[in-house]
């Protein structure tokens, strides 16, 4: 209590006010001068398994073995719906000959098509002659900023020598000849360009949409950009303090995740205005003093705001115990974000306010009843009538009906969680770009002219100690592979020997990846067969497909790792605020279950609004640590309102009250919060889209269904139990006999 007072005492000081504005302005001005902004240090290609996971095991045994199979190809796919012509192939083939000659950076090998007989040269078209595939080898560790400029090269020289651009040429075109980069170089390419282009559309969007709905839900342009104002301030500071860690090495920050972080910092750090601007607000109308009424609204809110940011934050950090980078990766920067948005809500915005005052809220500002008699009388008008209270409606009804809304709720919530078993999920990063990616068309040509495996083949390797292992054999005997290379003998070690297989169906599809656990059974036992001891010890399976399992393996472990931990940190931090088991029980549990909702009703609009066959896999745990965190926000403010006047009104009464003094900031919250991260679904990128609108749904059934009517129905329904191990008296005429709450 004491220092809540004394920092809303510093911060809404007559001179002290200024101090604390200016500090934040400086601090926003001398970081964004002198330190690196995070955009600047974006590193989208960092590893996303460790070095235990089998894929990454073989990717190296592969690197020393095999060099040249080690490397990574940008298949470029030449078609013209006609038929390929002698001159398109006389160009390819001088395309082949000057890239021998010349390589262009990065690159290591490519097929000599020039040098083959014209008859082997037509052996490599598809069966109806109307498209070539020329691998272009390039190594795995040339980064995708150099590799894009190496496949601009490419076009060029593919530009001079054709005297047009097929690359330009439209994938379905009937009469020209078109090319496409596609496999694992034009996969990440397109990747890094579609992140790349997201971050500032994806800031324009939602610092536009949330200033149109504080100027729709407030009707005042100044109370519209105060928010905005203590949140661009708050992003001037927190983006080059995350560049400057991320240039010393402690963190690594990929375009995806400064994206979302850009939504997360305007939707939570809006709502945390918006809880001290709202209390500030209807205490104006009962204080003529506007400092007083601030310093008031400061400590009625700043423990929810403290309470909620620090929620928000440690979900976030239990990321840091995911094993999947990306996962890790977002622990650090989101963190860091929420907490400097937290202390700019508790500081920066309440000075603000007391600079503005009651001009905050122009043109309908809000007075109390004396000096709306005053105004009257200088105006020579009779003294308005008194304002009465809202009828609180919610409040009513859920004192009125407990019963009834907890079984439509739980009627409507269940059966919106029953669609979430439905969900058919993907690891497929193809899936994910648009229809008109240059490598999504690539992969479909190849699809239908050739073998889908022929996209990223899978390097089977293993250590046949010097015995006589048939295993072409058995994995061509496999009913899912279409191809199996010849064997390869290792470079350093001759008894370690790879296959390069090609699956008959997509290598980045479900299908495939399940395959992975066949192949290696039937390496295994194609070794044991032969004799070799410890088999399981002597297979590695490398490439997309195995990497893509090592990836669904991993992302399931950090959900079951990562779940228990969030519950329970939050379920600790509610009961320390809340001091009551019961309540803490039923609070986590609204939220939970409003999350499997959201995820089954995401589906829904994902599958059959979208047109999208699956979910993309981490999909589940970032629309968990969102909606858990950021939805535990919401009820800790409402049952903070219902927990302070419990301890002077019947618990009826003070859920009554407490849901109508609530319900209006935290539906303006709500929807705001909703809404930035709706502006994720405009994105083109798939896995943008699916975060948006799963938790944009989860945020919107918090504030709308859980918050206003399930989480007051349940607290009336337990009556003095909701405050156990606590007591209270709830009757309708007692008060409280026990202040061992909050």
């Amino acid at each position: 209590m004491n220092r809540t007072y004394s920092l809303s005492k510093w911060v809404t000081g007559r001179k002290s006010k200024w101090v604390t504005f200016l500090v934040w302005l400086v601090a926003a001005g001398m970081l964004s001068l002198f330190l690196p902004a995070v955009n600047k240090q974006v590193v989208n290609n960092a590893p996303n398994l460790s070095s235990t996971k089998p894929s990454v095991q073989a990717n190296l045994v592969s690197e020393v073995e095999f060099p040249s199979g080690s490397d990574i190809p940008a298949l470029v796919v030449w078609h013209r719906e006609t038929g390929l012509t002698d001159a398109d192939l006389q160009h390819v083939l001088k395309l082949t000959e000057m890239l021998s000659a010349q390589p262009v950076p990065g690159q290591t090998s490519i097929i000599p098509l020039h040098q083959m007989p014209s008859q082997k040269v037509r052996e490599q078209l598809s069966k109806d002659g109307s498209t070539l595939i020329l691998p272009i080898m390039f190594n795995r560790q040339t980064d995708e900023g150099q590799m894009k400029e190496s496949v601009l090269a490419v076009q060029e020289i593919a530009k001079t020598i054709f005297g047009a651009d097929p690359f330009q040429a439209a994938a379905d075109s009937q009469s020209e000849l078109s090319a496409r980069v596609t496999g694992p170089v034009g996969i990440g390419i397109d990747a890094d360009a579609l992140f790349g282009n997201a971050d500032l559309p994806v800031m324009i969007g939602t610092v536009l949409l949330v200033l149109v709905l504080l100027l729709l839900i407030y009707r005042s342009p100044v109370l519209a950009l105060i928010p905005l104002l203590a949140v661009g301030i708050a992003y001037l500071v927190i983006t080059p303090l995350l560049g400057w860690m991320a240039g010393e090495g402690w963190i690594t920050v990929e375009t995806q995740g400064t994206s979302i972080m850009t939504v997360l910092l305007f939707g939570a750090g809006t709502d945390y205005c918006l809880f001290l601007i709202s209390r500030f607000r209807q205490l104006l109308k009962t204080e003529g003093d506007k400092t007083k009424a601030l310093r008031s609204a400061m400590f009625d809110s700043s423990g929810a705001i403290a309470m909620s940011g620090f929620t928000v934050v440690l979900s976030l950090i239990t990321l840091l115990a995911a094993e999947y980078g990306t996962f890790q990766r977002f622990a650090v920067p989101f963190s860091v974000a929420i907490l400097i948005m937290g202390l700019a809500s508790l500081t920066l915005v309440p000075a603000m306010l007391a600079i503005i005052g009651r001009g905050s809220f122009w043109p309908f500002i809000p007075k109390t009843g004396e000096m709306e008699a005053d105004l009257a009388r200088q105006k020579g008008k009779p003294a308005p009538l008194q304002e009465q209270a809202p009828r609180n409606r919610m409040g009513a009804l859920v004192i009125k009906r407990p019963w009834l809304i907890i079984s439509i709720a739980a009627i409507v919530l269940g059966g919106a969680a029953l669609c979430a078993t439905q969900i058919k999920f993907t690891y497929d990063m193809l899936s994910s770009f648009p229809k008109n990616m240059a490598s999504r068309e690539g992969f479909a040509k190849i699809e239908k002219q050739f073998s889908p495996g022929q996209l990223a083949p899978i390097k089977v390797i293993i250590d046949t100690q010097g015995k006589d292992v048939p295993m072409a054999q058995k994995l061509a005997a496999l009913p899912y592979v279409a191809q199996v290379s010849s064997p390869q003998a290792g470079q350093h070690n001759a008894q370690i020997v790879a296959y390069d297989i090609q699956l008959k169906m997509n290598p980045y599809a479900m299908e495939a990846m399940r395959h992975i656990p066949d192949l290696r059974q039937a390496a295994v036992e194609a070794l044991q067969t032969s004799g070799v001891q410890a088999p399981l010890d002597h297979v590695w399976i490398a490439g997309q497909t195995a990497q893509q399992y090592d990836t669904k393996i991993t992302t399931e472990r950090d959900m079951r790792v990562v779940f228990p931990m969030i519950i329970g940190l939050i379920m600790l931090l509610l009961f320390v605020y809340l001091r009551s088991v019961i309540a803490t029980i039923y609070l986590i549990g609204t939220v939970l279950l409003s999350y499997c909702a959201a995820l089954g009703l995401g589906w829904l609009v994902i599958h059959y609004l979208y047109g999208s066959a699956a979910m993309q896999g981490p999909i589940p745990i970032y629309a968990f640590v969102f909606l858990v965190a950021l939805g535990e926000d919401y009820n800790i403010f409402m049952i903070s309102s219902i927990w302070r006047k419990s301890k002077s009104l019947p618990l009826k009464q003070a859920i009554r009250e407490g849901v109508g003094e609530t319900s209006s900031v935290i539906s303006s919250a709500g929807l705001i919060l909703a809404g930035t991260f709706a502006v994720l679904a405009s994105m083109p990128i798939q896995i943008l889209v699916q975060v948006g609108v799963i938790t944009a749904l989860g945020l919107l059934l918090d504030t709308f269904v859980v918050r206003p009517f399930v989480v007051p129905a349940i607290t009336l329904l337990l009556g003095r139990w909701v405050f156990w191990p606590g007591r209270r008296d709830v009757s309708d005429e007692g008060t409280q006999v026990s202040d061992a709450n909050v």
